[in-house]
């Protein structure tokens, strides 16, 4: 995105707080840059943020004992510098199509 980029805000959201610490949040994001920020709540606060937008997420057992997945909606929210949703990706449309999109974005803000 070039200087624009500077405009967005990467947020990532955690459902699964329990296990998502906020040091193991730091270093997951961390990954992806430093521009990142991870949010966690309470379960209670994850299940109704979850409920408002839609997303799907459930505690899947693991084979061994005390082991598990979450199977999860995997999608990106683009809001607006006002707080409008703009933009609704899924996982796997790929970094290219973001990028067009938020270019398109950006140049109409």
């Amino acid at each position: 995105l070039g200087p624009q980029g500077d405009s967005v805000q990467p947020i990532f959201i955690t459902v699964d707080p329990e296990r998502d610490t906020a040091e193991v949040l730091k270093q997951y994001v961390g990954n992806f840059g430093p521009d990142f920020v991870a949010l966690r709540g309470t379960p209670q606060q994850t299940a109704a943020v979850a409920k408002d937008f839609k997303v799907y997420f459930k505690k899947v057992e693991g084979k061994a004992p005390g082991t598990y997945t979450m199977d999860h909606t995997a999608a990106s929210f683009v809001f607006d510098p006002q707080g409008r949703l703009r933009l609704y990706t899924r996982y796997g449309s790929g970094a290219q199509a973001l990028a067009g999109d938020l270019k398109l974005l950006l140049a109409s803000a």
